[in-house]
């Protein structure tokens, strides 16, 4: 039962198949809606997406119990499970629609946005490498087509479901035990 009224976060971290796969499984989110975010084109398709044309990121909308979970384990989450050094990529995925972006829905969001980069650049997080990962405000949001929804649920012994999405799934299983509503 909800104790308290549901948020929104939106976060680009790849392919949307990958973060989806991951949101979901976390406890206290309550619906991840993959879409098309921050571009220009007002009717955003797959199709013209993956083209690098429309200035569009694969995310994902992830409406959460703030009570059950917090925006900043929301972060955490992120942060761990998709790499944010990596400039319009994630491992073979190449492209702007592909970039590391945080979505905010609030002052709020964008504050703790950049507190969580700034604490993980000070504890020399990846190595060193630089943070890239986008911080703005959500803008010309569209969910994607209906067949990209609940994707490594309904494909998980597809190619790219079983070598990029089940280790990212793994990933978070491992780091967060205590979220992972799948846990047996």
């Amino acid at each position: 039962m909800t104790t308290s009224p549901l948020e929104l976060a939106t976060f680009a971290g790849g392919c949307f198949w990958c973060t989806e796969a991951v949101f979901s499984r976390v406890r206290g989110v309550v619906h991840v809606e993959p879409g098309y975010s921050n571009g220009h084109d007002r009717h955003p398709s797959y199709d013209k997406v993956c083209s690098g044309q429309t200035g569009h990121a694969e995310v994902v909308q992830v409406r959460f119990d703030p009570a059950v979970v917090g925006y900043d384990e929301l972060l955490d989450v992120f942060f761990t499970t998709h790499d944010p050094t990596t400039l319009n990529r994630q491992g073979n995925d190449t492209g702007t629609q592909y970039r590391s972006a945080i979505f905010t829905h609030s002052e709020a969001q964008a504050a703790a946005a950049h507190a969580h980069m700034a604490a993980l650049t000070e504890q020399g997080a990846y190595g060193g490498a630089r943070i890239v990962t986008e911080v703005a405000p959500v803008d010309n949001y569209h969910p994607a087509e209906a067949y990209h929804h609940n994707y490594f649920e309904h494909h998980p012994h597809e190619g790219y479901c079983t070598f990029v999405v089940a280790p990212k799934v793994a990933k978070f299983r491992h780091a967060f035990p205590d979220l992972d509503t799948r846990r047996a």
